[in-house]
């Protein structure tokens, strides 16, 4: 941060019946805009006088630090309105439970107080004991509805907090260029505003640009917004020195930016180091967690088919449970909540700008077209092939659970497939893209105009996959240049030229976001968008490219060493699959064998109940506590390799090997 010691964002708050009146402005505009439905309207009639209570004073400071379009007021009429829900619906089933044990609950309660003060069982006394303890769970289930409320506004908080200090060192990076031009701190904080890339700080500039707007100062607008922003360690000691630098002169809030910029990007790398070294933790934790369940379970069945009475049926209220059943699909969904806990773990560790994600398109002959690249367009074709499939498997007489398993294969492994070939085309876009900066920059650094050097690198470099998208970008600024060049010939007032600079560095702008769509990589949105918004504002043309330069080789040096320090946990996720497949493959050829039991039996005393045995079966089960193994593995090696579509190809890939190497080893 600044060598300057921060300001307390608490040491400007305002007045705790400021907040409570634009809380409730902020409410009553809402209602009284279309968007309020008519059940918002009841509930904030009938429930809305909580707000004011002050165990909610909690809820309220957090919920300022959200970005939620209603009131407060609003909020916790609706979280009230589902806790009388959430109490009804509770409510009925425990009555009725209730009112089965309530005689047995007097009988015992009597039993306890003895002769000389025993409970009449009559039918009003069971009744009264049913309603009240159905009330009693009813209102139990409220308060838990109510608490979560509370709950979920504080997770709306971290996961805010999360997102403005992933992004403030880039918008404080392009902040700092936009300082060396003639834009005023509003104007750099609203082109800050309007990049998408900048996701919750973005968010927090957009409000601090509206409560300017209400306030009528820039300053007073940042206060607010430092006062409620979630970031109390990053954002809020960030904007309250960005007034008090922005106040004091260009000059000051230049050096400020370029501090801030740096200690950001310090903070950023140590970040990314924490959070590599909690990945192997994670890893390690992982690892042991899901070979053990299965080693477990593969022990017990051993066991139990050596000595059955290791673990004997359990009767229960719907019949006789074999305790290894239970304990094996328990298991199995104990492994599944793993892999998938694991597979979200890993992707939250992934810097954003290096999860994929792809749009859909809208028309049906765009979506047939880019299915060999988009895997969205891939997922639409290929879901009714597996569901097909499975109906075939079903009718063919494969068991459900294979045909759930080859289904899902049938639908991941193809949509993993694209979604590789797209990664690949997408890092030689990322890998040319690095070098089409790297050329502009050299230009522009030798004095050439933007849409000179652009035209340039397209006539001279061979850029591979972005050639025609560089020749696209190259005549659009050459036909804005042109434009430019008509609209000056001749004597044209000054307010026309202006409105023709304008129109022209619209134009240059879209042609620049038309390229930075084709391309479609995050890397290409992160970084040029500095572009325009820095020219536009009159900043130094050679000292926006060579930060461009710098700011593109660096994240493209950050995703090659992420990809390559992401190796040895796919190839951890893999080995663990293969353990387990092994050991599984083991225990079904030399131990659960019908001539092997036996021979064992008649040999010595071990084997109690041959007889009672069902290799087949036993066999079976074990083989779905594999695949619920090779399941998770696969995507925790997906996630840690590319991300959710590379889960689905590593996953669906294990389980299409799983399922040959049973069944060509005839273990099934």
């Amino acid at each position: 941060m600044s060598a300057e010691p921060r300001s307390r964002p608490s040491d400007s708050v305002d007045p705790p019946d400021a907040g409570t009146a634009v809380a409730a402005a902020a409410d009553d505009g809402f209602l009284r805009s279309g968007r309020a439905s008519v059940v918002d309207r009841v509930l904030y009639a009938l429930f809305a006088r909580h707000a004011s209570d002050r165990r909610h004073d909690a809820d309220r400071k957090r919920y300022r630090g959200t970005a939620l379009d209603a009131g407060f007021e609003t909020y916790l009429s609706r979280v009230y309105g589902l806790s009388w829900v959430a109490c009804v619906v509770v409510a009925g089933p425990a009555l009725l439970v209730a009112t089965s044990v309530t005689p047995s609950l007097l009988a015992a309660v009597d039993a306890l107080l003895g002769d000389g003060a025993s409970l009449p069982p009559t039918a009003r006394s069971r009744g009264v004991t049913a309603a009240g303890i159905a009330a009693v769970t009813g209102l139990l289930a409220k308060r838990a509805a109510v608490r979560l409320g509370g709950v979920h506004l504080r997770w709306l908080t971290a996961t805010r907090r999360t997102d403005i200090e992933r992004t403030l060192p880039g918008a404080v990076r392009y902040l700092e260029l936009l300082a060396s031009g003639s834009d005023g701190p509003r104007a750099m904080i609203a082109k800050t505003a309007a990049s998408d890339a900048y996701g919750g700080t973005a968010t927090s500039l957009q409000k601090a640009l509206n409560a300017a707007r209400l306030a009528g100062s820039l300053d007073e607008g940042l206060r607010r917004v430092a006062r409620d922003t979630p970031s109390r360690e990053l954002l809020a000691p960030f904007l309250l020195k960005f007034r008090k630098h922005a106040a004091t002169g260009d000059a000051a809030l230049a050096s400020y930016l370029r501090t801030e910029s740096r200690m950001l990007a310090h903070r950023q790398d140590r970040a990314r180091k924490r959070a590599r070294r909690f990945l192997e933790l994670l890893t390690e934790l992982f690892v042991a967690v899901l070979v053990l369940p299965a080693l477990l379970v593969i022990a017990a069945t051993a066991l139990t088919v050596v000595t059955p009475e290791f673990l004997p049926p359990v009767d229960t209220p719907v019949g006789v449970v074999p305790t290894r059943a239970v304990v094996l699909y328990g298991a199995v969904a104990f492994l599944v909540a793993l892999g998938l806990a694991g597979a979200v773990a890993v992707g939250t560790l992934r810097p954003p700008n290096q999860r994929a994600s792809y749009d859909r398109p809208g028309r049906v002959r765009a979506v047939l077209a880019s299915v060999g690249r988009n895997p969205t367009s891939a997922a639409v074709v290929v879901t009714p092939v597996a569901v097909c499939l499975a109906a075939w498997l079903a009718v063919a007489g494969y068991t459900l659970v294979n045909v759930a398993l080859l289904a899902y294969a049938t639908f991941a492994v193809p949509v993993g497939v694209v979604a590789g070939r797209r990664t690949r085309i997408d890092d030689a876009k990322d890998r040319e893209l690095a070098d089409f900066i790297h050329a502009v920059s050299g230009h522009v650094a030798h004095g050439r105009p933007f849409p000179d050097a652009v035209e340039a690198v397209a006539r001279e470099a061979d850029l591979g996959v972005l050639d025609g998208d560089v020749a696209a970008l190259a005549f659009a600024l050459r036909s804005t240049t042109a434009t430019g060049a008509i609209g000056a010939a001749g004597p044209t007032p000054r307010s026309a030229s202006a409105a023709d600079a304008g129109e022209t560095t619209d134009v240059r702008a879209a042609a620049v976001d038309r390229f930075v769509d084709r391309v479609g990589t995050p890397l290409a949105e992160e970084t040029l968008g500095l572009v325009t918004g820095a020219l536009n504002a009159g900043s130094d043309a050679d000292a926006v490219f060579e930060t461009l330069r710098i700011e593109v080789g660096q994240l493209y040096s950050e995703q090659r060493a992420l990809r390559s320090s992401m190796h040895p946990y796919v190839a951890v996720g893999w080995a663990a699959a293969a353990l387990v497949i092994g050991v599984v493959a083991v225990v079904n050829t030399q131990v659960i064998d019908a001539a092997r039991l036996a021979e064992l039996a008649a040999a010595t005393d071990l084997v109690t109940e041959s007889e009672t045995v069902h290799p087949d079966l036993e066999r079976f089960r074990l083989y779905v506590v594999t695949q619920a193994t090779v399941l998770a593995s696969g995507w925790f090696a997906g996630t840690a390799s590319r991300g959710r579509y590379a889960a689905l190809l590593h996953s669906g890939v294990l389980v299409a090997l799983c399922y040959a190497a049973f069944t060509l080893g005839g273990l099934l």
